[in-house]
């Protein structure tokens, strides 16, 4: 081995090593799985209630029904955050706590008001791409703090989220779109989240 390839060896493994260390602890794959358990039970919810919205009044329920699931998903991972945040987290983490707070709130809170904006023009097909969209931007803007796998799921939220706002209503509000996404799709990131957890203990 030359001393070149030696050297980019080093280079290498010391980059792993911060990717590590900047990983965000306050993460709890428990808590991402559960919201994605959450979206599985709120498509069924859907497929009993309004399968495929029509009108502003299904669109309403339909927006009502997510609304919820979202408002449960963020009080479950929030919840988990705050627990961590008092108990285990040292200064360093949480000063690493503000900057993901910070990474990733934009994207909520326009994906929040886009999302009002919409119901209140009653353009309720638009909703699942944007908050696949603003979702997989939320992920990708906080790429240094989640496992690597993730980064790749949070890829095809952005890529999904693009690709619904083209797509006919007839698919967008389908009862199965959502849960398809952020059921399985964090369910994944809980469980890359816990095999992460238990190689770091």
């Amino acid at each position: 081995m030359t001393d070149l390839e030696r050297a980019l060896l080093d280079i290498a493994e010391v980059r792993e090593r911060l990717a590590v260390s900047q990983r965000f602890k306050g993460y709890s794959g428990i808590a991402a799985a559960t919201s994605g358990a959450f979206a599985l039970v709120a498509g069924v919810v859907q497929a009993v209630l309004v399968p495929l919205p029509m009108g502003a009044a299904q669109g309403r329920i339909y927006f009502a029904i997510w609304l919820i699931c979202c408002a449960a998903a963020a009080l479950v991972n929030y919840g988990a955050i705050a627990q961590w945040f008092v108990s285990d987290a040292s200064i360093r983490d949480r000063w690493q706590t503000r900057t993901v707070g910070i990474s990733i709130l934009p994207a909520l809170i326009f994906g929040a008001a886009f999302s009002f904006a919409l119901v209140a023009n009653r353009r309720f097909d638009l909703l699942p791409g944007v908050w696949y969209g603003c979702y997989g931007v939320g992920l990708l803007a906080s790429r240094t703090t989640i496992p690597r796998g993730a980064v790749g799921i949070a890829a095809l939220f952005l890529v999904a989220g693009m690709a619904l706002l083209f797509a006919p209503a007839s698919l967008t509000l389908s009862w199965w779109v959502l849960p398809l996404g952020f059921g399985l799709g964090q369910i994944a990131i809980g469980i890359m989240l816990m095999r992460e957890r238990e190689c770091n203990v």
